[in-house]
């Protein structure tokens, strides 16, 4: 039987697993995936995904690939994988694909959201899933601050250390800070993402917010191309990998938008 391209999009929260990637040391959610995967197909599963998230940071749309030559419905490898995933992670969508579209190299950019709680208190039954500061922040400061970013620039402020992309230029395309009561949201889309980029970003922002630090700063940041003078690295748990974005031709759905679409039956 031919071989065909199944995609998925999978949810997940990153607590409990050292991040995507499959390691040998620890418990991965690619590594989950694939373990559930291989029961349905009642033979070995690996998968690709469209961006890998490290330890802690979730995802609401991850979408990967996998070949396979069994006649299983579509049916068995969204809800029959689910029966199989620990409950921290569900798969949402299936779908089968032309056999040249892959999770990672068709996606043409990658949206991500950081949700920060900003009040006097610490978070409680939502700790997992949010950021902290207690110090109230200007969102239309840092909103501000953030717009230097757009276009295509040397990100090499914004790199952790161990990144190990060849190079820093990466092509921002759309940035976003705004306030929604007790939340303060940020939400970036780029054409790809360095190694702790959005949390690199989101630290700077934080002591914009907080009114230690210029409005330009950010400005001033991109020409430095220097990671020792940037802010801190926010934590990982307020991030979340939102969805990849595809040519239309792929036909993978645009999951956000889906999301404020009646449901029906």
């Amino acid at each position: 039987m031919a071989l065909k391209r199944i995609a998925l999009a999978v949810e997940y929260d990153g607590e409990g697993f050292c991040g995507w990637q499959r390691q040998p040391h620890c418990h991965s959610v690619q590594a989950e995936l694939e373990q559930a995967l291989s029961k349905i197909a009642q033979q070995p599963v690996t998968v690709y995904c469209a961006g890998r998230t490290d330890t802690g940071v979730h995802a609401a749309a991850q979408v990967v690939h996998f070949d396979t030559d069994l006649d299983r419905p579509l049916r068995a490898w969204s809800f029959g994988t689910n029966s199989h995933l620990d409950r921290r992670v569900s798969v949402h969508w299936a779908s089968v694909v032309a056999d040249d579209f892959h999770a990672r190299f068709s996606a043409v950019e990658r949206s991500y959201r950081y949700t920060l709680l900003n009040r006097s208190t610490r978070p409680g039954y939502q700790a997992g899933t949010l950021g902290w500061e207690r110090v109230q922040l200007d969102a239309q400061r840092m909103h501000e601050a953030a717009q230097a970013l757009v276009g295509e620039h040397d990100f090499s402020s914004f790199r952790s250390a161990e990144c190990q992309a060849n190079h820093a230029v990466r092509l921002l395309k759309r940035i976003r800070v705004y306030r929604d009561q007790d939340r303060v949201v940020l939400e970036v889309t780029a054409n790809g993402f360095l190694h702790n980029m959005v949390r690199i970003l989101t630290g700077c922002l934080l002591a914009i917010g907080r009114g230690e630090q210029p409005v330009d700063w950010m400005r001033q940041l991109l020409h430095l191309r220097d990671r020792t003078r940037a802010g801190v690295t926010a934590p990982p748990h307020g991030l979340c990998f939102v969805q990849p974005g595809y040519p239309a031709e792929c036909g993978i759905p645009d999951f956000e938008a889906q999301k404020i679409q009646p449901w029906h039956p």
